[in-house]
């Protein structure tokens, strides 16, 4: 089974517009009051730092691949196949 590459950036932006969900839910049901423009900070904040935090990740991905010999610019962190596995010896 083939498995995705983890991408904390899209965790935090879906952790952020899940929290605005959240406000606005509330607000809805009562619970209570919540001015239309509060959601607008807590969206760009969670974007910018998804993209922080996007940053970061690639640039250690990038640094441990270089480190260890990887497929450089190849980003799905799959294993190699047989015919690259002998063609490397």
């Amino acid at each position: 089974m083939l498995r995705h590459e983890f991408q904390p950036g899209r965790l935090v932006a879906g952790a952020f517009l899940t929290l605005a969900g959240v406000i606005y839910a509330g607000d809805a049901g009562g619970a209570w009051e919540t001015p239309w423009f509060v959601v607008i900070p807590v969206v760009l904040a969670g974007l910018f730092l998804a993209g922080a935090v996007a940053i970061v990740a690639r640039a250690i991905r990038r640094r441990r691949r270089a480190g260890r010999g990887g497929r450089a610019g190849d980003g799905s962190g799959a294993t190699p196949t047989r015919a690259e596995r002998e063609t490397a010896r």
